[in-house]
C-alpha cells in the first residue's frame, strides 16, 4: 500500500480516526507522517535513561510550604566529589561517584517510592561471615522501629523486652544472632 499524501514511498503507519461517528483511516508513510504532524516523536528514538529522567520530572506543583523553596534549591546541587549535577545525571543515566547518592538522596526517595511500590531502603540480606556490624545495625534498625511500633500500640510490656535487648546489643553483651526483631 502506498502513502495517501505523496503516493511514492510505502505506507508503513496506519491511523484510524473517528470524527462524529464516521470512521476514517488515513495510511501515511514516516516522512508525511512528521510532516503532517500525525506523530511528534524526537529524531534519536527513546532509550532506557530518557524514560528514567521522565520518571523524575514529577509535577512539583503540589508541593506547598517550605518544601516547595527546597525543591528548587535542591535541583541545582552539585556532588562535592565528582561536581556531578542532578541534571547531567538525568541526562547520562547513572550517578558519577557514590557521594552522588548521597547528595541527591532527597531528589531521589520520590523517585524510588513510585518506582519501588513505596520502598525506599534496601531490604537484602546480609553476610554472615563479613557483615557482623552490618547485621549488628540491621538488628538495631529493625529493634528502634519494633519498639516505635509498640509504643504506638501502647504494648508496653513487649516494649520494654525490645528496649532491654537494644541496651543488651549497645552493650556487646547479646550475641547478634539471639533473638528474633519481629
Amino acid at each position: 500500500m502506498e502513502c495517501q499524501e505523496c503516493h511514492e514511498r510505502p505506507a508503513t503507519l496506519h491511523f484510524t480516526q473517528y470524527v462524529n461517528g464516521q470512521k476514517s483511516e488515513v495510511h501515511v508513510c514516516e516522512v508525511c507522517a512528521k510532516e503532517k504532524g500525525y506523530m511528534n516523536y524526537p529524531e534519536e528514538g527513546y532509550s532506557l535513561h530518557n524514560l528514567l529522567s521522565g520518571l523524575m520530572n514529577f509535577d512539583t506543583s503540589t508541593i506547598k510550604g517550605p518544601q516547595q523553596n527546597t525543591f528548587q534549591q535542591v535541583q541545582e546541587l552539585q556532588c562535592p566529589k565528582c561536581e556531578m549535577t542532578f541534571s547531567e545525571f538525568k541526562q547520562v543515566g547513572k550517578f558519577g561517584c557514590a557521594v552522588c547518592y548521597d547528595t541527591f538522596s532527597s531528589r531521589l526517595d520520590p523517585i524510588f517510592r513510585r518506582v519501588h511500590a513505596g520502598n525506599t531502603k534496601h531490604q537484602g540480606k546480609i553476610p554472615k561471615r563479613q557483615g557482623g556490624d552490618l547485621h549488628n545495625k540491621k538488628l538495631m534498625e529493625d529493634y528502634k522501629s519494633k519498639l516505635k511500633r509498640l509504643i504506638e500500640d501502647e504494648a508496653f510490656e513487649e516494649a520494654a523486652e525490645v528496649r532491654d535487648k537494644i541496651k543488651a546489643l549497645e552493650n556487646n553483651t547479646q550475641d547478634p544472632e539471639e533473638g528474633d526483631p519481629s
